[in-house]
């Protein structure tokens, strides 16, 4: 006999009524084997004074399972679990212990795409350079939202749309890279995204499915180098230097293999953070042109340069079509808002679209409306103006405290532009017992593995400084000091 006394629990402070508390752990029972099919149910009256519930409880329950055909009542004999589900044999974890941890079936992981990844940050954190979500401009973003939503006229857009991204986000960006970047572009040449890592992905899938090498830098963005890989591409490294790639190295390359892409961040370096030269960028543009790959041109803070204008990206000096542009308005406003485009031909923007729309049917239209309103009314343009100030100011304070509190162990160039510092640890210091250190003081820094997964021994990493006000940073420093001069002296 089944001891439903024993197997039934009832949370009384949950939202779920208790009836389907009660019908969902009978259907979880009938599933796992522990009441049999076909066996006889106890009546209402009786499980009720088992289990501590009211009858009307228990007959609401029963009734619910009965309209569901999992339970059926015979006049003068009782209530049965209905006979004609399939004999399940026990699986001897009882009930309610939900999924385990091994699946019973076959499947690949991808386990070179495993790697540690951000959480919410619970205590004091030196990101990788990210913006400062307490500045974001969420009342501009919540008006726009609003006054989308609250126009019946607006209703349609809450149906399924373009899975090449909102119609008139697509126009406005159009005309927003022709007047921040002198991309010179139409709608059909831009397809929104969740940011620019799926851009990356689609990319990558369509240029490298049948394989091929792709270029990367010495140092390399990692997400970038992971999604090239798995779409089936060799990785060929050549030197960065404080010019950026160093572009004759891709020349020598080309003359020896048929490469098919070149991935760069052009305006700052990722890891690094350096800039590409403009020699260097007319040099790659003709590169691609006489030997036919894809640049790959990942412009993820072109927004963010403190020392002079920004340099043009690639793909607005590009003629031959060979650049294929990604952004986001992720790293002006916030990580969580996620609004990318690629830029680049119709036909492969096409043929992105179409792929993005077997994992993705389209993104947030209402959200992408709204954005594409704070660009037409410059609100975009005004926080980002807002934040660059902001953020120049934070990296001329990091500088100084790393200047002050811990050039003895490391060094670095100052930042062009960006929200981060690239730092190289002395030789003789090790990364990772210095964030042990840190993180016992309620500290978290980057973790050293993203910045060398290919075992280079650059002592590298990458210290953002835009998400701090000058109270964190200087703590932080501190910690930071207090762990390096620890290690130091081990």
């Amino acid at each position: 006999m089944v001891s439903f006394k024993n197997l039934i629990h009832i949370d009384r402070s949950a939202e779920t009524p208790i009836y389907l508390q009660l019908h969902n752990v009978i259907i979880h029972m009938i599933k796992s084997g522990v009441i049999k099919s076909g066996a006889k149910l106890p009546g209402t009256r009786s499980l009720s004074l088992q289990i501590g519930l009211h009858r009307k409880t228990v007959i609401a329950a029963y009734d619910e399972l009965m309209g569901q055909g999992w339970i059926t009542t015979i006049p003068a004999k009782g209530t049965f679990v209905s006979d004609k589900l399939p004999e399940v044999k026990p699986r001897g974890q009882g009930v309610g212990k939900g999924l385990k941890l091994e699946a019973g079936f076959s499947f690949e992981a991808r386990k070179h795409l495993h790697r540690p990844y951000a959480q919410l940050p619970s205590m004091l954190t030196i990101d990788e350079g990210i913006p400062d979500v307490r500045i974001a401009p969420i009342v501009e973003i919540l008006r726009h939202y609003r006054s989308i939503v609250s126009r019946s006229y607006n209703a349609k857009y809450l149906s399924y749309g373009s899975f090449f991204g909102d119609n008139s986000l697509r126009e406005i960006l159009a005309n927003y890279l022709q007047e921040t970047r002198g991309i010179a572009c139409s709608k059909e040449n831009i397809l929104i995204t969740r940011g620019s890592q799926m851009g990356m992905y689609l990319a990558s899938q369509l240029i490298h499915q049948k394989g091929g090498f792709s270029i990367v830098g010495e140092t390399n963005y990692i997400a970038a180098s992971l999604t090239l890989t798995d779409a089936g591409a060799s990785l060929l490294r050549v030197r960065v230097d404080e010019n950026g790639l160093n572009t004759n190295g891709i020349q020598a390359l080309c003359e020896k293999h048929k490469i098919k892409s070149v991935y760069v961040t052009s305006h700052h370096h990722h890891p690094t953070t350096v800039t590409l030269s403009p020699e260097r960028r007319l040099h790659l543009i003709e590169l691609a042109h006489q030997y036919g790959f894809a640049i790959l041109e990942d412009d993820y803070d072109y927004d963010f340069h403190y020392q002079r204008a920004p340099l043009l990206p690639l793909a607005s000096a590009d003629e031959g079509n060979h650049v294929i542009y990604m952004g986001a308005v992720c790293k002006i406003i916030a990580p969580a808002i996620r609004v990318g485009y690629m830029v680049g031909p119709a036909d492969f923007i096409a043929a992105a679209a179409h792929l993005r729309r077997t994992i993705d049917r389209q993104g947030d239209t209402i959200l992408e409306r709204a954005i594409g309103q704070m660009i037409e009314q410059g609100d975009l343009q005004r926080h980002s103006r807002k934040a660059l100030k902001l953020y120049h100011e934070r990296r001329d304070h990091f500088h100084q405290l790393l200047t002050d509190h811990l050039s003895e162990f490391i060094s670095f160039s100052v930042p062009e532009g960006g929200m981060a510092f690239w730092v190289t640890l002395r030789e003789g210091l090790i990364w990772e017992a210095i964030a042990k250190t840190c993180l016992e003081n309620e500290l978290v820094i980057p973790d050293w593995k993203n910045y060398d997964s290919h075992n280079s021994g650059h002592n590298g990493i990458r210290l953002g400084f835009a998400s701090l006000n000058f109270e964190e940073q200087t703590k932080a420093v501190l910690i930071l000091k207090s762990a390096m001069k620890k290690e130091s002296e081990n």
